[in-house]
């Protein structure tokens, strides 16, 4: 599976089977996790895979909303050093492991706000310089959802996308990009558009400037979104994924492309910078 193709299978489950997962899967998995440490910001990161045992099942109940996650017994959990851009960071390195376990067929769901960051803290010992944003069960999905899963993906419209015209434009926030001026970009695009985020808010926005390969990331903040925890800043996380689906699409395709920090000053409105690519 190419990861275009994954990026498009890509989808977030709450309920999981009671299959195991093969021990070859579970070694290629922490292998991979221990390998993704390369951000685009430098922030140093790390990441774990967790393994409740039947004596744990009972606490990881308190861990997390189980009626949101039910059946999992292992999760990806992560951790950055505090820093400017860690967030970012964080979200393009873990959605690089969850599209790692869709490759394989496993089934994942990130969670920002549903799970006691103290408790899954003590199991790798974060330190007191280190973040906790989001983790995620992993495993092989349940073929039915449960009541609750199927609430939450309706409440936060998680099969809905916002259209292209809200999202990408052409030299400033005026002027809609739409697919024939978007160049060889138009599939990176897309795979960004389809892209998860926190209560599927879609917060990314991306002009490209007059440079042919030129594309300017913004974040377009939700009024009244607050932080769940201080330092951590799930829109930022959410601005990570999206530059995981646009580079490693693009780099499969073969666009050349890099991310740098430069500042455009063009018309973006109350958006706020975040990265380039060029």
């Amino acid at each position: 599976m190419t990861i275009i193709e994954t990026i498009k299978t890509r989808k977030s489950f709450r309920t999981y089977s009671n299959r195991a997962v093969e021990p070859g899967k579970i070694s290629e998995l922490k292998q991979f996790l221990a390998s993704n440490t390369k951000t685009p910001f430098g922030s140093k990161v790390g990441f774990h895979l967790i393994d409740f045992n039947e004596m744990e099942i009972g606490e990881l109940k308190n861990l997390t909303t189980y009626g949101v996650i039910k059946g999992a017994r292992q999760f990806i959990i992560g951790t950055v050093e505090k820093q400017p851009r860690a967030m970012e960071d964080y979200g393009f390195c873990m959605e690089k492991n969850i599209l790692k376990a869709t490759s394989m067929g496993l089934g994942t769901c990130l969670l920002g706000g549903t799970f006691k960051r103290s408790g899954f803290a003590g199991k790798i010992n974060l330190g007191e310089s280190e973040l906790l944003p989001v983790i995620s069960p992993v495993g092989y999905s349940s073929d039915k959802r449960s009541v609750v899963d199927r609430m939450f993906r309706f409440v936060a419209a998680s099969d809905k996308r916002k259209p292209w015209h809200e999202l990408f434009y052409l030299n400033d926030i005026d002027t809609f990009l739409d697919k024939e001026n978007s160049g060889s970009f138009d599939t990176p695009l897309e795979c960004v558009r389809t892209a998860p985020s926190a209560l599927n808010k879609q917060p990314w926005r991306i002009i490209k400037g007059k440079d042919q390969n030129a594309f300017h990331f913004y974040l377009k903040r939700t009024p009244g979104y607050e932080n769940i925890v201080k330092d951590i800043k799930l829109q930022n996380v959410d601005m990570g994924i999206a530059m995981c689906h646009f580079e490693l699409s693009a780099k499969e395709l073969g666009l050349k492309g890099d991310w740098n920090v430069n500042n455009p000053q063009i018309k973006s409105d109350d958006m706020e910078y975040i990265v380039s690519w060029t």
